[in-house]
């Protein structure tokens, strides 16, 4: 139920610019760049179209998303018919679709996606930012294509990560990491970026997620975004609903 979420303007304009290649910067020079060009903002509201697809079926909803940025992340459906509450402590949501409701820990949406996730790294996820911190000393630079390529100096054997980062705004345009003994691959796609309140946020984002030979995608596209306004996160689980268990 939670696919359903993975994601729902003053000024906001697509970003078509890429930048030129420059092959002799430094694997600490595009982090440097990376960090600078981080979001920094309080509160984030967003209309956010979002497809779902596992192979088998699909489905495609208009999401309403509302952040406080490193505390939390809110998601509504059409008509509250569903609701998502993420904060650094817990995910909690309910759908009324089924009368069911969710409310503990990181498990379920780390083994959604195969990879361990927590509240920073969702939160990374929807902005646009590397899912895992990146250490000036523990990478090397390349190119590959239209984008720079960072990698760790020492792949491990059970998880590879790999980082492809706009040469424009320094802001990611692949992420993908693979666990190879057990065929699961994450990679998120950054289509697009737009520029809000002087921000660099995406605007499109693809998530596929395989393991073994099921394959699930999630296309989001960011249809309206609004910076730093007073918003609220009203969420209160229905009562008489069936928890879902989580093994």
């Amino acid at each position: 139920m939670f696919a359903l979420f993975l994601l729902g303007c003053k000024t906001q304009q697509t970003i078509t610019a890429t930048g030129a290649l420059n092959s002799n910067l430094t694997a600490r020079q595009l982090i440097r760049n990376n960090h600078r060009n981080a979001t920094n903002f309080k509160t984030l509201v967003a209309k956010v179209k979002a497809d779902y697809s596992n192979g088998n079926s699909s489905k495609g909803t208009t999401i309403s998303l509302r952040m406080e940025k490193d505390k939390t992340i809110w998601m509504s459906a059409p008509f509250s018919m569903a609701k998502v509450l993420i904060t650094p402590k817990k995910v909690q949501f309910y759908n009324k679709l089924d009368n069911t409701y969710f409310d503990g820990d990181f498990k379920l949406l780390s083994d959604f996606v195969g990879t361990e996730l927590d509240f920073g790294k969702v939160q990374n996820i929807l902005l646009g930012e590397a899912l895992y911190e990146l250490d000036k000393s523990d990478y090397i630079a390349s190119t590959y294509q239209d984008s720079y390529l960072l990698e760790p100096k020492s792949q491990q054997a059970l998880f590879e990560i790999f980082y492809l980062m706009n040469p424009g705004h320094f802001k990611m345009d692949s992420q993908q990491f693979a666990q190879p003994q057990d065929n699961r691959i994450l990679e998120i796609d950054y289509k697009n970026y737009q520029k809000v309140d002087k921000q660099t946020l995406p605007q499109n984002i693809k998530i596929i997620a395989v393991e073994g030979v099921k394959e699930t995608t999630i296309e989001l596209e960011y249809k309206s975004v609004v910076l730093n306004e007073k918003i609220r996160f009203p969420f209160r689980i229905p009562s008489g609903y069936k928890e879902i268990a989580i093994k």
